[in-house]
């Protein structure tokens, strides 16, 4: 454990708890409301100049552009305007396939994100459904470059399908997995974009949207968990797969279903990664009414939201969520895979106490990383996403999914 800074480190044995930080904050803090047409355009510009979510990988002269076209907030000006920078790039890389393949993979994952940046943070209009169809595409194209490949899978599932996405690292075989879930307004694509340091690392992922959203089956309610309990049935028939090196890594609403699996899926995972995932208080209206106004989210949270669910109401939604508690159904205190729950203090759209609850719940032993400085899923100026990952997340994850020979069972759980 020597990766993790002890200053924000949270360990949770079964002997006891120990919480070395911030007893007197506030933990349901929030922030001002929806924003105008200006404010979005200036936050939106802001957040592509600083690189960071949902605005990341985008070109700041790019922005400036789109943003220029956008004259209100009706959702398709929004799709149309980022849609015809995404189309550009699309069309500039279908010239270089001839002549230069590695331009035309940088300019079909540049119209990717130009296209899901179009459709978010769901695809509620026509412009938008269109858009995120194009990312799909333009996702597909530069898949077709990637070394070692990408595999589309589909995977038979109560009638329909799960689509998901399968990269294993070269020269492994059978190799160590890791599924990952994306989160409530990302999808699938943006996970297998972004888990290329596990390859480096010897590691494979299967990637797929969680339900409710992208290419999901099913929407959000009480036992769709089935649906990654079957991935792990298929993943297990696969000899390229090591079965009994399987992690899950979420981030945001993913990990509502990563700590589902660490209990009802504790003898088939090495362990589990919730990073900003709701747990219990988040489903209550005292926390989601207010809580629905934060700034942290660029704008549309509430249609985001109950998207998952398949409601349109706010009653509608505000009475789905109680019966998704953890808690509620009984998880909490129960033998689970290991667990590393991380979070920020500061988070306005899952409260830190969510983490404190599962972390503080009993059980098998439990790892906590706490950003005091922290927003959503933990990340700051100091500390983004793509940090966390590498110095917190990954380590974590290797020392999990190690040989036998390397690491006893004992020491890992």
């Amino acid at each position: 454990m020597r990766n993790f800074d002890p200053r924000i480190l949270v360990r949770n044995a079964a002997s006891g708890v120990i919480l070395v930080l911030l007893a007197s904050i506030g933990v349901f803090a929030q922030s001002s409301g929806p924003r105008t047409l200006e404010e979005l355009k200036a936050e939106t510009q802001k957040r592509v100049d600083r690189n960071v979510a949902p605005a990341g990988g985008l070109k700041s002269e790019d922005a400036r552009e789109a943003l220029a076209n956008i004259h209100s907030l009706d959702r398709d000006e929004w799709a149309a305007a980022w849609s015809a920078i995404a189309d550009r790039s699309a069309s500039r890389a279908a010239t270089e396939e001839s002549t230069d393949k590695t331009k035309a993979q940088q300019d079909y994952l540049l119209a990717w994100r130009y296209y899901s940046f179009a459709r978010w943070p769901t695809p509620n209009s026509p412009g938008k459904a269109k858009a995120y169809q194009n990312a799909l595409a333009a996702f597909k194209n530069y898949a077709r470059f990637l070394d070692p490949p990408l595999e589309t899978v589909r995977i038979p599932f109560e009638g329909k399908e799960i689509v998901g996405y399968l990269r294993l690292p070269n020269g492994v075989r059978p190799a160590p997995l890791v599924l990952t879930i994306s989160a409530l307004d990302s999808r699938k694509e943006e996970s297998a974009q972004g888990d290329a340091p596990l390859l480096r690392n010897g590691i494979g992922f299967f990637a797929v949207d969680m339900p409710g959203t992208g290419e999901a089956p099913i929407k959000v309610d009480v036992g769709a968990e089935r649906m990654f309990s079957r991935i792990l049935d298929y993943v297990q028939t696969r000899p390229e797969v090591d079965s009994k090196r399987i992690a899950v890594r979420s981030i945001s609403w993913s990990g509502y279903w990563a700590a589902k699996l660490a209990y009802l899926e504790r003898a088939r995972l090495r362990g589990v990664v919730i990073q900003g995932g709701p747990v219990d208080g988040y489903f209550t209206p005292e926390w989601q009414k207010p809580g629905l106004n934060t700034d942290e989210y660029l704008f549309d949270l509430f249609p985001a939201r109950a998207a998952i669910y398949g409601v349109k109401t706010l009653d509608e939604f505000l009475a789905y969520g109680p019966r998704l508690s953890l808690k509620t159904e009984g998880y909490l205190g129960k033998p689970s895979a290991p667990m590393l729950i991380a979070n920020g203090v500061k988070d306005t759209q899952v409260p830190i106490a969510d983490l404190y609850t599962l972390l503080q719940s009993g059980g098998s032993a439990k790892e906590a990383w706490v950003n005091p400085d922290g927003g959503h899923t933990g990340r700051s100026e100091e500390w983004p996403n793509a940090r966390i990952f590498e110095e917190i997340i990954l380590p974590w994850i290797k020392a999990r999914l190690a040989p036998d020979t390397q690491v006893s069972r004992a020491q890992r759980e």
